[in-house]
């Protein structure tokens, strides 16, 4: 099964926040000493949160609905504006909000994922 491409109806608003999630296990001992070592071969995740402003009802539809279908479990391959290739993700939390006239607001968390489908 060839995985979804996420192509939301427009490209998310400025200010993303890219903050990566490092998997370390972490020995302390005596005297302060501590030793530590990855966890896994991919042991550093990207978590980036996009944040769409001022959506219409229609545009706002289609991000959710996207999301909802992958379940938060499913991954979905996805560009971040000005990189040059797709990355796999998944969503597990998109809150929206809706504004004066009749906008939509939703912040999207996606997390780098390592899933074998492709």
């Amino acid at each position: 099964m060839t995985l979804a491409t996420f192509t939301p109806p427009i490209t998310p608003s400025i200010g993303m926040t890219d903050k990566p999630e490092v998997n370390v296990t972490r020995a302390d001992f005596g005297d302060g000493y501590s030793q530590a070592m990855p966890n896994g071969l991919n042991h550093v995740r990207r978590v980036v949160t996009l944040r769409w402003n001022m959506l219409a009802l229609d545009e706002a539809q289609a991000i959710i609905a996207f999301f909802k279908a992958h379940r938060g479990v499913d991954p979905f391959y996805y560009r971040i504006p000005r990189e040059p290739a797709p990355l796999k993700w998944t969503c597990e939390d998109w809150p929206s909000s809706r504004g004066t006239g009749g906008y939509t607001s939703i912040e999207a968390t996606l997390r780098q994922s390592f899933d074998l489908r492709s």
